[in-house]
């Protein structure tokens, strides 16, 4: 199948990373890809298994793009592509039109995120042929919008190889050793886009509150600050700053590699106030980890029944769970476990894949 997937995302998250590793293992499964992107974007290198010439460059600025769809549909009918897949809210609307103006191609879009579409979608996007859902909660959101024969859910999944315990070990030591952490010291780490909504600052009063009865804990904040101003970033650093943590706080922009990352800590924690997946906590089960999370519902699906719930905007209760796994090696070492098994028998990148492909060959026929 020849299938073209857009994103207008500038920077590099979630969905890109999903995006990203869905058309690494559809081309490994000898499927043609292309993609669209804005010319702005800070993640092209990633795809670098695309043929350069399967890429093209694209002004999604709104979800009323007309110039902008009729270029997608030229590059569509040019290259007789099958599926056109957007994975943008933004990019709905451009994608569907650059469907019906080039007639014989299917329409597929991705929903990320739990915030609802807003309700012209229903009649904007009448040429839609699959809402795949990342999520059961995203799934629910969009069979209110769309026919629920025409919703899908497939969960979000990743490449799930495990470190054998002499590289785990390894990589382990070094991580701290660079960072000047050390050794015998419980480290607690968090990773994600440095934004409100993924719950950094309550990350940082939680972890005051466990530095007050667990001094020897570190913590390792993986992500950056996406706005023009870097404010929020200034803000979580300042309130470090004021709390006296400065020794025990290290910030990372962003690492291309993490199994150093999950390798080093002993404590996973997703303090998110909204979470629709959270492949962040998904990568964290893979690596063995115990993880600690807010109610969500990314994280009720990801982590099951035994989970390590503390309320959303709650850093002191949110204290009080990762305090309660520090102290406990053996319960982390159990939850771990049992987190490795369920990313590798539900949330394997094979299985989605599998299902997606699945999806796309119902549609073309």
């Amino acid at each position: 199948m020849r299938i073209l997937h857009i994103s207008s995302s500038r920077t590099f998250g979630g969905g890109e990373r999903h995006l990203v590793d869905l058309s690494r293992g559809l081309v490994e499964r000898g499927h043609e890809v292309f993609v669209a992107l804005r010319p702005t974007n800070e993640w092209q290198h990633r795809l670098s298994f695309v043929p350069s010439g399967n890429i093209m460059h694209v002004s999604i600025r709104n979800s009323f793009g007309v110039l902008s769809s009729m270029r997608i549909a030229d590059f569509v009918k040019q290259n007789k592509i099958e599926v056109v897949h957007a994975h943008v809210a933004r990019d709905y609307i451009p994608a569907s039109i650059a469907v019906l103006a080039a007639k014989d191609a299917k329409f597929v879009l991705t929903r990320h995120v739990l915030f609802p579409l807003k309700p012209f979608n229903k009649f904007a996007l009448k040429n839609l042929s699959a809402a795949i859902g990342v999520s059961e909660a995203v799934g629910i959101g969009l069979k209110k919008l769309f026919s629920s024969s025409k919703v899908s859910v497939i969960r979000n999944g990743l490449d799930v190889n495990v470190l054998t315990s002499a590289d785990t070990t390894r990589l382990r030591h070094e991580f701290r050793e660079f960072h000047n952490i050390p050794d015998d010291a419980l480290v607690v780490g968090t990773l994600g886009e440095l934004r409100e909504l993924k719950g950094q600052r309550d990350f940082v009063l939680a972890a005051n509150e466990v530095a007050k009865q667990l001094p020897n804990t570190h913590f390792v904040v993986v992500g950056k600050d996406n706005t023009a101003d870097r404010s929020f970033r200034r803000e979580l650093r300042r309130l470090v700053k004021v709390f006296g943590l400065e020794g025990k706080f290290l910030w990372l922009d962003w690492i291309d590699d993490t199994d150093s990352f999950f390798a080093a800590i002993d404590l996973f924690v997703s303090p998110s106030h909204s979470e629709s997946f959270g492949l962040a906590m998904l990568e964290a089960m893979a690596h063995g980890k115990a993880v600690v999370a807010t109610d969500t519902e990314g994280a009720r699906e990801l982590l099951g029944k035994k989970a390590v719930l503390a309320k959303i905007k709650d850093p002191v209760g949110l204290a009080a769970k990762i305090v309660e796994l520090l102290r406990d090696d053996s319960l982390r070492a159990v939850q771990g476990g049992e987190n490795r098994k369920a990313a590798g028998e539900k949330f394997s990148l094979e299985r989605m894949l599998d299902e997606t492909e699945k999806l796309y060959k119902k549609l073309v026929g």
